[in-house]
């Protein structure tokens, strides 16, 4: 009989501290307040980088010389990679072509090893401004 009474303790224990722990739990609701800029200003943000406004890109050049072979190497590249964007710059004296438009260093470097057994001078820079 007095077993009964232990085990009717216990559990009129357990239940007083379970109902106390409950009662002082919180419910929380968070609420985020933001200026109507903000959204703009993300928009922008995504815009810009995605026409390479910040100049954060990475490119190849496989080539720098005259306008006549660069044309060459050009067209010859496009018909081998005609995936990838390629341009080609005039920086005096030089024509230069360069191809891609990477994002970021590793996409640079999957692409340099495709391109270099075929351009030897070939290297990855990141173009200012």
């Amino acid at each position: 009989m007095k077993y009964s009474y232990l085990k009717k303790g216990i559990l009129f224990v357990l239940l007083s501290v379970l109902s106390i722990i409950e009662g002082f739990s919180q419910e929380g609701k968070i609420q985020v307040q933001q200026a109507p800029e903000i959204e703009k200003m993300i928009a922008i943000k995504s815009e810009m980088t995605q026409n390479n406004a910040f100049g954060e890109r990475y490119k190849i050049q496989i080539f720098y010389g005259n306008n006549s072979e660069a044309t060459n190497v050009l067209q010859e590249f496009r018909g081998k990679h005609p995936d990838w964007a390629t341009t080609m710059e005039y920086q005096s004296p030089n024509y230069k072509v360069w191809v891609g438009d990477f994002r970021n260093r590793l996409e640079a470097d999957r692409a340099f090893l495709e391109i270099k057994d075929d351009y030897k001078s070939a290297f990855i820079f990141k173009p200012n401004g």
